[in-house]
């Protein structure tokens, strides 16, 4: 499945990253917020276990960009942002990807370490939340 998304998927999730610093606001344009559908609280529960962390999943304030493979940031195209800002723990999705597993948890890990950046032994070695350790299976 994570080959049908090819090299660009893979270089706007991994390589620009997602970001603790966003623009001036939390979402970026066009975002609307959602209520967490049911899935995510299993994917977040997942997610935990994989990394051995532990946060309040209910503080998160979903948004997404309806009907986009991306949306832009001040650090380039993204399909995935976890921002933390005031106080406030915020994750924009893509609308093509909201319910894509992956994207959304890789995007809760953000928010379990409090921190950007892609450490390996969470992304890769610990939960496989990147495009190229991602399996369904």
């Amino acid at each position: 499945m994570r080959n049908r998304f090819g090299a660009l998927a893979v270089s706007l999730v991994v390589a620009s990253g997602c970001s603790s610093t966003g623009p001036t606001s939390a979402a970026p344009p066009g975002a609307v917020p959602i209520t967490a559908p049911p899935a995510y609280a299993e994917w977040f529960a997942r997610t935990e276990s994989c990394s051995g962390l532990q946060g309040p999943s209910q503080q998160i304030q979903w948004y997404v960009v309806p009907g986009v493979e991306t949306f832009e940031t001040d650090a380039g195209p993204k399909v995935g942002m976890w921002v933390k800002q005031d106080g406030r723990e915020v994750i924009v999705l893509a609308g093509n990807y909201q319910n894509h597993e992956m994207v959304v948890r890789h995007e809760m890990l953000h928010s379990l370490l409090g921190a950007h950046g892609h450490p390996a032994d969470y992304f890769v070695e610990r939960c496989h939340l990147t495009w190229e350790t991602w399996s369904t299976s």
